[in-house]
């Protein structure tokens, strides 16, 4: 899954290519959490026009009757995406990108667990793939939601967790938010992304608590051995 990112720092320019109408907020955010409003990249569907935006981590189905979801749903699953009631939806008509600096994964290990940052190599953004959607309630309230796309893991990524979220490459990010793509080529879309692409290295374990926001959730914890060669750590 994927629970935790950060997102900070002046990150115009790498996302300039995405053309949005305005520029991205500027933010130092070390530990963002489900259930918050985050920043995400979309297509306003009656102009085209690609636009930030604040979205509640969490999605909330349009068709829910109490505006709430028995369990948060803050990622979906890649496989079935397009066939499940409350992805399939906003798959095909209400998709966004998640601008992340990086983002937190917990590896199993005896005694405990050990959380990892993981971020882009070049020290840029991630845009993560989402899916979007509106629930208005019987007295007007209106909530704008949005989860989280996972897939399989890389071989980077698969001595960290079974789960990462889906990584648009340069190439398909456009593509991701274009109304017009069609299905196939949306689903092709949905890989791993290339590890060599990507860092990760162990960080100490006050990223668990959601009080704790500053750069210190992102400090290399220092480890006598470590699973991964120099080239994956920052």
């Amino acid at each position: 899954m994927c629970g935790r990112f950060a997102f900070f720092g002046d990150n115009r320019e790498a996302l300039a290519q995405l053309g949005a109408a305005s520029d991205p907020p500027l933010l130092e955010e070390y530990n963002i959490t489900p259930g918050r409003d985050i920043v995400v990249v979309r297509t306003w569907p009656e102009t085209g026009v690609l636009e930030y935006g604040l979205l509640h981590w969490g999605l909330i189905p349009f068709w829910s009757k109490t505006g709430k979801t028995k369990t948060p749903l803050i990622n979906a699953r890649a496989e079935g995406i397009e066939n499940k009631p409350s992805f399939r939806g906003p798959f095909r008509y209400r998709r966004c990108c998640i601008p992340v600096s990086g983002f937190y994964e917990w590896q199993k290990r005896a005694g405990g667990t050990q959380p990892f940052f993981i971020r882009p190599k070049d020290g840029t953004v991630f845009l993560l793939a989402g899916i979007w959607d509106h629930w208005q309630g019987e007295h007007g309230e209106e909530i704008e939601s949005c989860a989280i796309i996972t897939t399989t893991p890389n071989p980077m990524m698969t001595r960290i967790h079974n789960r990462m979220p889906v990584i648009l490459t340069l190439e398909d990010q456009l593509r991701w938010l274009d109304p017009e793509t069609g299905q196939g080529k949306l689903l092709n879309m949905l890989q791993a992304y290339p590890a060599k692409n990507m860092k990760a290295y162990p960080v100490r374990s006050l990223v668990n608590n959601a009080r704790h926001n500053g750069p210190e959730c992102i400090a290399p914890k220092m480890e006598q051995r470590s699973l991964f060669s120099n080239q994956d750590i920052v």
